[in-house]
């Protein structure tokens, strides 16, 4: 399979979980308070709304990165990518638990934020898989050099482990872990895959893609 088909299924997948995102945003209509009351009711939907919208957006422009640099595409490849994009389709679902159950407050809320922990997490590992069978002899058109490998691991790889965080710390307060999800997707808007960070040609092939 080329890269091209690759990449074109997954950005049909991405674009649908990104769109539906937003039907998380819809009030109940009329007969369930003023339009303003709900809209400010609504704001656990909006902020989880906007996390989730830059994470899959953050996901897709780093996947866009990764598969641009694969030299060739594997039956393996495939099905990494296939974990990856399984963990992006319940992304809106785990933002629309959220909406829901986060302005409640209590258990309820902890929990829905713990699962929206939970997927972003397998969303982080399964990268990280396709990360790893990316940094393999003969399968990157510029491969990272041995020598920087482990510090790009750990630089593009340390988002998993705050993800950790993110579901315990749901436990002590849902908020909170939430702004910490949302603060890890800041951190990947600047943090570029190893394939663009690694140094010397594979540097220049970042400025190529």
């Amino acid at each position: 399979m080329s890269r091209g088909r690759l990449e074109a299924f997954s950005d049909g997948v991405f674009a649908v979980a990104i769109t539906l995102l937003a039907l998380n945003l819809a009030v109940k209509g009329p007969g369930y308070g003023t339009l303003a009351h709900q809209l400010a009711h609504q704001w656990p939907g909006y902020l989880a709304y906007l996390i989730s919208f830059f994470t899959i957006g953050i996901i897709w422009v780093n996947h866009h990165t990764l598969v641009a640099n694969v030299a060739v595409v594997t039956r393996k490849l495939l099905f990494l990518n296939l974990i990856l994009l399984l963990f992006v389709v319940l992304i809106p679902v785990a933002t629309g638990t959220v909406a829901d159950y986060l302005a409640e407050g209590g258990s309820e809320a902890k929990l829905a934020v713990a699962v929206y922990g939970i997927v972003l997490e397998g969303m982080s590992l399964s990268f990280a898989a396709m990360l790893e069978w990316s940094l393999g002899e003969g399968r990157a058109r510029v491969p990272v050099p041995p020598e920087k490998r482990w510090a790009a691991r750990r630089r593009f790889m340390s988002g998993g482990l705050v993800y950790l965080l993110v579901i315990g710390g749901a436990f002590i307060s849902a908020p909170v872990a939430l702004g910490l999800s949302g603060l890890i997707g800041i951190y990947y808007i600047f943090e570029r895959t190893p394939t663009l960070s690694a140094g010397g040609d594979a540097d220049q092939a970042g400025e190529d893609v």
